[in-house]
């Protein structure tokens, strides 16, 4: 029986560099970008970035579990933006910019919540981890030009 494949969705701030980065892992099948955790029905870019939707930006990671793991895409995503920030990355303050991840499963949350628990104990950030997570919601893709936006420039990351 072949296993199926995984949704893995994470909030590091501006979506771009985040989803460019995701696109590199072996074992990603799919990523995709688009707004969760609000209240409004389909919601656009000029709506989310009012500060008014309660949506993050977020890239919706598919996966296939066999090749690379939920706690290595933890791992990353960690590594992508700077944990300890509540409601900005850079630049670009706002909810819209806050670090979460929506999980699809309770081996999800799980695995979330104990890497959180090991970065606070490893002393490695100066505060405490801000990351929130909660259960995956509803996904928004976000507009087709935002889709592979940086690959679509010839880019390979943002500046931050």
């Amino acid at each position: 029986m072949e296993q199926a494949l995984e949704k893995a969705t994470f909030g590091a701030g501006c979506f771009w560099g985040v989803e460019a980065r995701f696109q590199q892992v072996p074992g990603v099948t799919e990523t995709a970008v688009g707004y969760e955790g609000g209240a409004q029905e389909n919601p656009t870019y000029q709506d989310v970035c009012t500060d008014r939707t309660g949506h993050a930006e977020v890239v919706e990671v598919t996966f296939d579990p066999r090749k690379v793991s939920y706690s290595a895409l933890l791992d990353l995503f960690f590594e992508l933006h700077d944990p300890t920030q509540v409601n900005r990355q850079g630049p670009d303050w706002g909810t819209q910019y806050r670090t979460v991840v929506f999980f699809h499963s309770p081996q999800q949350e799980s695995a979330a919540t104990e890497a959180i628990a090991r970065l606070n104990a490893s002393g490695r950030y100066l505060r405490p981890i801000a990351t929130q997570v909660v259960p995956a919601m509803t996904f928004w893709r976000a507009e087709e030009y935002h889709q592979r936006y940086l690959e679509k420039r010839g880019a390979v990351s943002c500046r931050i």
